[in-house]
């Protein structure tokens, strides 16, 4: 058997109030793909992090050996001159850099301080088809996808003679297609003898890439799988996750359907910046009491762009159409007003529109619901921190206090704070953009529990998601987006992913389909 190119030996790594990591143990062989898993907060990050230099060595205890000797980085520099590189879930490329420029940042072409910009555009130009990219390296970073911005960062990697690359939630943020490219490259980078170690809550990803998977829960290394010895299940890989079997992935529900409470006719939506472009046609939806309802769409097919419409018309201009609350047409010009009428909408992207991630807890909690703590002016900073705790402990939110800072959370609880500032806001209709986006198998139960609650108690719920599982695992009633689009109205007794699939491929329509 071939010696370790990278062991980790009780990796031990304290944080006020948490312990993240607790004797860890890792081990990888040259060329594999290992895969870390584990529930939000498990320390996957937080391992490879130590690991890359970002937590240096000193702050953490325990021992990494790296091509057979002890290694001490300093930062991030000192792992990848010897060649370890992390690509993090959160891109780390400038926007209003071109490709090249990106590529080479802190490793510039110069010579006695001079860039030449031939050998920066050429060389880049080579590592980009190494990668199966054929833009131009002068390309502006902001004018690519973000599937080709994560091409871009691992030919970066590859400019830095990368040896064991660590990809962090490469996937999360790509559509289908996208996602089968990114792991047909790291194939392709196997097959040149670069180790890859990968942190993905996609478990059937996994299955198709990884060579083993380590799985840890609560700061612990539970157990390493081979996937290529063993047959591991999904369902196998999940008991190790969170320590018990998921019989069924999603939360049996039972709910009283009552009165219609939001319906949009009509709902016509112009690009923003290109108002001579109709991003939303004529779109007809509604959701009753009690009454979880699914948007399904391709990317593209303008999901978000209806729910922000709806919700204040936060995004879109020459809007048009009628929007009714209870019967009653209401006029909604701006998001205070879409708050005030009972809509609210979780965001897609919570990090950079949902939350404030330099805020505590606290603090984004009573962020939409404000006015119910300051009836004089003044916030009640005692009745805040009382909403902010029961909110902590009813969702389940594991951070040590509500003063604790919301950026330095996991993915899922992110999630729960999210939900908790909507919720304090006592909405009757909850807009739920990619709810369980970059999420464990753990937390998106708890997640669709919560919303099974929400439901018992009257509230109408609007799922946005790109897994068709999990609308057809949650929801009664599931529309379908093509182009900007309704093409398809679809009972969950009714609704199959094929058939869902048939409708968000549908040629553009006037009317969509109502299927019995």
């Amino acid at each position: 058997m071939a010696q370790n190119i990278l062991e980790m030996r009780n990796i031990t790594k304290t944080f006020p109030g948490v312990k993240a990591l607790q004797n860890v143990n890792l081990s990888v062989q040259p060329g594999e793909v290992h895969a870390i898993c584990g529930e939000n907060g498990a320390g996957k990050s937080t391992l490879m992090k130590v690991l890359s230099g970002v937590y240096p060595h000193g702050t953490y205890e325990g021992e990494i050996v790296y091509e057979g000797q002890p290694v001490e980085f300093r930062d991030i520099r000192d792992s990848e001159n010897a060649g370890i590189v992390i690509i993090h879930q959160e891109l780390a490329l400038s926007p209003y850099l071109s490709i090249a420029e990106n590529i080479f940042l802190g490793n510039e072409q110069s010579k006695r301080g001079i860039i030449n910009w031939d050998k920066t555009n050429s060389e880049a130009a080579k590592l980009l088809a190494r990668v199966g990219l054929r833009d131009n390296p002068v390309t502006p970073v902001s004018e690519i996808g973000v599937g080709k911005q994560q091409l871009v960062e691992i030919a970066k990697a590859l400019s830095k003679q990368v040896k064991l690359l660590i990809l962090d939630e490469p996937t999360a943020a790509l559509n289908d297609e996208d996602s089968a490219h990114l792991l047909d490259l790291i194939r392709h980078l196997k097959g040149q003898g670069i180790t890859s170690i990968i942190i993905s809550h996609k478990l059937n990803e996994i299955k198709a890439i990884a060579d083993k998977v380590t799985i840890l829960r609560d700061g612990r290394t539970i157990e390493t799988l081979d996937l290529d010895t063993d047959d591991i299940s999904e369902d196998r890989i999940i008991k190790g996750m969170v320590g018990r079997d998921l019989e069924h992935r999603y939360p049996d529900r039972s709910v009283k359907i009552g009165e219609e409470i939001l319906r949009i006719e009509d709902w016509v939506v112009h690009h923003p910046t290109e108002p001579a472009r109709v991003v939303i046609h004529g779109a007809h939806l509604s959701v009753r009491a009690g009454e979880v309802v699914g948007i399904a769409g391709l990317m593209g097919a303008g999901r978000t762009e209806l729910a922000m419409s709806v919700f204040g018309r936060a995004y879109g201009s020459h809007i048009s159409g009628r929007v009714y609350m209870h019967g009653k047409e209401v006029k909604i010009r701006n998001v205070s007003e879409a708050i005030r009428h009972g809509i609210a909408y979780a965001t897609e992207d919570r990090k950079r529109y949902g939350l404030n991630l330099i805020e505590d807890i606290k603090r984004n909690i009573s962020a939409a619901g404000i006015r119910k703590l300051a009836p004089r002016g003044w916030v009640d900073a005692d009745e805040e921190f009382a909403v902010a705790n029961r909110y902590r402990k009813s969702m389940n939110i594991k951070a040590p206090s509500v003063g604790s800072i919301t950026g330095k959370l996991s993915g899922g609880n992110q999630q729960k704070v999210v939900l908790s500032k909507w919720m304090y806001s006592d909405p009757d209709v909850l807009i739920l953009d990619e709810p369980t986006r970059g999420i464990d198998v753990g937390a998106k139960y708890e997640i669709y529990t919560i919303i099974n609650t929400l439901a018992a108690q009257g509230k109408a719920i609007i799922v946005i998601s790109s897994e068709l599982p999990e609308l057809l695992g949650i929801c009664d009633r599931i529309y379908t987006l093509s182009e900007g689009h309704i093409t398809g109205e679809v009972p969950i007794s009714e609704a199959t992913p094929e058939r869902l699939m048939q409708f968000m491929t549908k040629e553009k329509e006037a009317d969509h389909v109502i299927v019995h």
